[in-house]
């Protein structure tokens, strides 16, 4: 496979998923404000850390209020990772590729661009069910992809991309709302605690899922639950062993050559050996810290070992990539 077509499928896949958390993120925040209204600057700046772009929102907009917040995440052009910017790269990259992705695949994902760019053309900021049919269509797409497209090196490609991201967000979501949503002794137990942490559990449609294996919200059962559970899909480390899966299959289990390979295993290997506990007496956000360092590492393996205009080795079907490639 060309190394520009499987950069592609990864791309493509990272940013629709950068999206889907995107909207997921706006989700749960609308819902928290009906359920417990506080001031604006505490509700919504939270979200705009969560995202990394703090920097750029307070240059363009100021202030963390609703209407600000939700402009810059949603159809602000000058921001790269806003929803509006991430289905349009999701879809170019698509573009470039539209031998190897299916006809379904194309048109769910196009379909998806127009309507977001006419919404960002009326110049509003969209309802509630804007960011369900984000989360939905983004949804839909990785179902249509997982049943018309042939299970080979393109499928673990976008899957890769899927599943990095996926793991970079949940850490980015569970390291800014833990920091914020840290109980003080008088919230603890209470139905304000309960309704903040349910709301960080909705942001990652964990809340059912987790409900399943705990009876109460309590946030050092949520913290162990995003990072450490093995089954369910967005957890951090189910996003990574499903990536060092997709690693193995792509290099036909010849990985001592793939410097991503080894760094993802590893990561697994430590969230395989540590427990909840060690977690938090070594402090979260260092944990946290710590893995969103190693996946953008992970990130710029992938980019060397796969990307790059030089073949692995060890790989077979990557020695015939050329410098054209």
């Amino acid at each position: 496979m060309l190394s520009r077509v499987a950069e592609s499928l990864y791309w493509m896949q990272r940013y629709r998923e950068r999206a889907e958390n995107t909207a997921r993120l706006i989700e749960a925040s609308l819902h928290l404000n009906v359920d417990a209204p506080g001031d604006d600057q505490a509700q919504w700046h939270p979200v705009v850390a969560t995202t990394g772009d703090q920097e750029l929102f307070e240059k363009l907009y100021g202030q963390a209020t609703e209407d600000n917040v939700l402009r810059f995440l949603t159809f602000e052009e000058k921001n790269p990772n806003s929803i509006l910017n991430c289905i349009l790269n999701s879809r170019e990259n698509a573009r470039s590729i539209r031998p190897i992705i299916t006809s379904e695949m194309w048109n769910e994902l196009n379909a998806t661009h127009v309507l977001v760019q006419r919404k960002a053309m009326e110049g509003r900021i969209p309802g509630r069910d804007f960011y369900d049919f984000i989360r939905k269509s983004c949804q839909l797409f990785t179902g249509i992809m997982d049943t018309t497209l042939s299970h080979n090196e393109a499928w673990h490609f976008g899957r890769l991309g899927n599943l990095v991201e996926r793991a970079d967000q949940t850490s980015r979501i569970l390291d800014v709302k833990y920091f914020i949503l840290l109980p003080t002794p008088e919230y603890v137990g209470t139905a304000y605690d309960d309704i903040q942490w349910t709301a960080l559990l909705k942001s990652v449609s964990a809340l059912e899922m987790y409900r399943r294996v705990r009876n109460s919200v309590q946030h050092i059962h949520v913290v162990e639950f995003l990072i450490l559970n093995r089954e369910f899909p967005r957890s951090i480390y189910s996003c990574l062993f499903r990536a060092e899966q997709s690693l193995r299959h792509i290099l036909q289990n010849e990985t001592s050559g793939c410097q991503g390979y080894r760094q993802t295993a590893a990561l697994c290997n430590k969230l395989t050996s540590i427990g909840i506990a060690e977690i938090i007496g070594a402090g979260l956000h260092e944990f946290l810290d710590d893995i969103q360092a190693r996946i953008i590492e992970i990130n710029a393996s992938i980019t060397a070992d796969f990307f790059a205009m030089r073949p692995i080795i060890t790989v077979p079907s990557l020695q015939q990539t050329t410098i054209e490639s």
